[in-house]
Parts: structure tokens; sequence; C-alpha cells
């Protein structure tokens, strides 16, 4: 693939929609990367977005839609007429269909639907029931399936005659069900091209096989998918029927988004993915619903210090290790706050466990504690020659780290337990209360020992 800078890549984009040639544009998309693609969208302007879907085949604009995020796929989606955005979504896989169909506003999506085929509309709609994190909403259902009486002539003749529409599918292995629909075995391409013609297909199936429910959430397919070297798993209903396959990347690909959407989170970002490209009041009034909190909380922290400002003018120095306390040991009650959150997605911990975690984090608060509290305490003597000084500053830090800590593992449990979400409110819950107690034990400390530190 040749190799230019991007930015010559929108403008060439740009260009060649102004000219309106479908084959110029289809040739330059596929002379770029799909990273490449998905940059040139975002600096297109929404007018230029919606001439390029209107210019490009469904197949081309089906690519550019599973390339892009969701959140722009979804945008773009809803400004299309429902014709063309039905036409774009039959050219997609079955799981992306669901997940677009999914995001979109029922009235949106109903006026899509009505525009597919009747069979294609209502597969869309059962996929879209089952939620992101099963199997069932990852599952594809393009696979090939054939009746154990079926030979292995039969197959290979099905598989001639639809060459053209298998030819997009990921045929790893044939699945073989019986005659009530139930997953039965599975047939590996090398023993169909390889035995006679006229050998049924149970014969040369494989009878012990590994299947997975439409129920089993993210983390069982993840530990499914470490546990064995498969491309895909067949997925079961509760009748044991095949009713799609679930793809390692799909899996893969998922966990990743998980792990994207904790962090923007955690980060403040509410409501779920943001992009730049987004409305400006959009973006500013998900980001302040979560600012607007944390300063709140902020004004509460500093309120200690406003109480104990004659001790503070007393002893400046104290201004200089307040923000390092505050710092240090929201850090270490965040690392905590992690280890809560990953253990709650593993399920390897429960909401009522609050007591175990926090047992579980004083060990390790009081030697992170007392380490960091013995550095900031030498800065301190070292700086300004007074002992106490450092007492009271390594002091205030060993104590709020070893509150951090505890806090941060049980915070997040505690959030659960009560039905809000971790990842959005345990750091600006945490890192108000360390704030305030690490500002409270510097402050009261020097206020007791004043006369050893003026």
């Amino acid at each position: 693939m040749e190799s230019t800078d991007t930015p010559s890549r929108w403008e060439k984009l740009r260009e060649i929609i102004e000219l309106g040639d479908q084959q110029l544009l289809e040739e330059h998309i596929e002379k770029i990367s799909a990273a490449e693609l998905v940059h040139a969208m975002s600096h297109l302007d929404k007018d230029d977005q919606l001439r390029l879907l209107n210019l490009l085949s469904p197949d081309y604009s089906a690519y550019l839609f599973e390339e892009i995020p969701d959140s722009q796929a979804t945008e773009l989606l809803e400004k299309l007429s429902a014709e063309k955005a039905a036409t774009i979504i039959q050219e997609m896989w079955s799981n992306d269909q669901a997940d677009l169909i999914s995001s979109l506003e029922k009235e949106d999506a109903e006026a899509i639907l009505a525009k597919m085929s009747p069979e294609e509309a209502e597969e869309v709609r059962r996929l879209a029931r089952y939620a992101d994190d099963t199997a069932g909403g990852l599952m594809i259902t393009e696979f090939l399936v054939f009746p154990e009486s079926e030979t292995v002539a039969d197959v290979v003749e099905n598989m001639n005659q639809h060459a053209e529409e298998y030819s997009d599918y990921n045929v790893q292995y044939v699945y073989v069900k019986s005659g009530k629909g139930r997953l039965i075995g599975v047939l590996r391409l090398r023993d169909l091209l390889l035995s006679p013609p006229h050998t049924p297909i149970r014969k040369i199936m494989i009878k012990s096989i590994l299947s997975v429910t439409v129920d089993q959430k993210l983390d069982q397919l993840l530990e499914f998918f470490e546990e064995h070297d498969f491309v895909g798993v067949p997925v079961v209903d509760y009748q044991q029927r095949l009713v799609g396959v679930a793809l390692r990347k799909d899996v893969l690909e998922a966990a990743a988004d998980r792990s994207d959407a904790e962090l923007m989170r955690t980060r403040g970002i509410v409501g779920g993915e943001e992009l730049r490209s987004m409305p400006v009041f959009l973006r500013s009034r998900r980001r302040l619903s979560w600012l607007s909190v944390n300063i709140l909380l902020n004004i509460i922290a500093a309120s200690v210090i406003a109480i104990y400002q004659d001790t503070l003018s007393s002893v400046i120095a104290l201004a200089v290790f307040l923000p390092i306390i505050s710092d240090m040991s929201g850090c270490s009650g965040n690392q905590a706050v992690a280890v809560s959150m990953r253990e709650l997605s593993l399920n390897v911990l429960k909401p009522n466990e609050i007591l175990r975690v926090v047992w579980q984090e004083l060990s390790v608060g009081i030697i992170n504690g007392l380490i960091l509290g013995l550095l900031i305490g030498m800065a301190a003597w070292i700086w300004k020659g007074n002992p106490y000084l450092g007492l009271v500053t390594g002091g205030a830090l060993a104590i709020n780290t070893l509150v951090a800590v505890s806090l941060g593992g049980a915070i997040p449990l505690f959030l659960k337990k009560v039905g809000m979400d971790p990842a959005l409110a345990s750091s600006p819950i945490l890192t108000t209360v360390t704030d305030m107690f690490g500002f409270f034990l510097v402050l009261s400390l020097a206020s007791l020992m004043l006369p050893l530190l003026t």
C-alpha cells in the first residue's frame, strides 16, 4: 500500500466527493488503510460525509460503517433516508446490524427495518434483543449448518451452488444438526473434502463439541478463548439448537470496547463515547454533569483549609505539602479502586464483601503508608531543618494512605450494591474524602504542635 501523509488523504477524499465520481471514490478508499479512512472521515464536515455515503455503493458504505466509531456511525445513519440506510445495513455482518439498529431511536430503527426484507428484519430484531455483553449479542448468524442425513456430496454441491453467498463467510467448520435442529456435531473441511461423496456427514463429524449458550457473559467468553485456541465457538439456545457463532475477534473487540468505556466513565465522560466531531453543546453538557458535581465536592474539601487558615498562615511551609499529600493519597486510593473494579468485572468479588476487601487493603496501606510517609517526612525535615515538620507531614501522609486504600477498595463495592455506576462515581467520592481527611490531618497535627513548628 502506498504511503502518504494522512492530511492529503482526506483532502483528496473531499476533492473526489466534489467531483461526484463513484468509481474514483471507491478506488481511493481501496488504496487507504482502515485507520486512514477513519481519520479522513473525522475531518469531513457532516454534509460531505452524507454526500460520501450517497455516492458509495452499499457494500463500500457498509465497510466504512464497520470501521468508524459506533457513535459516529449512529449519527450518520440517523441522517440518511430509511431506504438508503437499509441497503447499507443489509451488507453488514449480522452482529453489526443488530448493534447499529439497537443504537437508534425506536422510530428510526423501525423505519429502516420496514425497508428490509421481512425475514432479515425479523433476524435483526431477534439479535437486538440480546444484551451486548452476551454470546447472543456478539454472535454472527452467517455460518454453515446441514442436517445429519446429508451426504458429503450434498454438502459439497450446496457449497458450490451458493459459492458467491458463502464467499464472505468465515468458513472454518461446517456444523451438523439433528432432525429437531439440535447441534450434534462439527465437520472439518479437510474431512469433508477427503471423504467419499456418498458418506453421510454424521459418520465423519466430530461429536464431542464445545459450545456456549446465548446468555453467557463476555467474561465467560474471554475465559473460553483463553483456554481454547479457536477462531469461533458455536452458540446454542436452551434447546441446544445452533443459533450463531461467536468469533474470537469479536469477543476481544468487545472486551476492548468495554475497557475503553470504563476508562471514559472514570474520567467523567458521561453518556458514553465522545468524539470531537459531536455537537459542542452535547459534549459540554455531558462533561459539565460530572464537573459540576466535582466542583461542589472540592469546595467541601477546601472548607477544611478555611477552618485552619490561622495555622496555615503561621506555618506557610505546610501549603507546599498539602497538595502532595492530597495527590499521593488519591493515587494510592485509585489503585485500590482499579483492583476492585477489575475484580467486580471478573466476578471474583461480590458487592457484599466490603469488610474482606478493607482487611486485605489495610496490610498494603500500612506498608505503603509508612514508606511514603518516611520519604515525605525526610524531605520536609531536610528542607526546613525541622524534624517536627517532617513528623506532621509524614504522619499525615502515612495515615491518609491507609484510609485511602481502604476506602478505594470499598467504595466501588458499596456503589455497586446500591445500584450506582462504580466507574463514574468512585473517583470523585474517594478524592473528596481523602482530600478532606488529608487536609484535616496535616492542619490538626500542625495546630497541636504549632509551638514546635514556628
